[in-house]
């Protein structure tokens, strides 16, 4: 199984970018997708993750400002960054809980997977 995150840049102030993470390779079923965060000198951070059935939950430093979605069909998930500051500029990881067979999601045995990261930086 394979995570591939894009849609990474340099925004100004205020400006918007959209990432995308497409998971590829032995997949039955999804469950929990999420996006993490990175800055230099800083533990990697949530920023928002989704589960299947679409409910969300965000950090308080991104709440009103970004909004996670997913595609089910595609495998994909989505974080749609607005208003974005300086302080949002980090490393940003994407992240999925990943069934890769029937017999793993009868026994509920999942394993996490991160994609490559792609950089954000917000500079004017």
């Amino acid at each position: 199984v394979q995570l591939q995150a894009s849609g990474g840049g340099l925004v100004q102030p205020g400006g918007s970018l959209r990432l995308s993470c497409a998971a590829a390779g032995s997949i039955f079923s999804i469950n929990d997708m999420g996006w993490y965060r990175q800055a230099p000198g800083k533990q990697r951070e949530l920023v928002a993750s989704v589960t299947t059935g679409g409910s969300t939950n965000y950090a308080d430093s991104v709440k009103d400002r970004f909004k996670i979605s997913r595609n089910n069909f595609k495998n994909t998930v989505y974080l749609q960054m607005n208003i974005l500051k300086p302080e949002d500029t980090a490393v940003y990881y994407c992240n999925a809980d990943i069934f890769s067979s029937g017999s793993d999601y009868s026994s509920g045995k999942s394993n996490h997977y991160w994609g490559q990261g792609t950089q954000v930086t917000v500079s004017s």
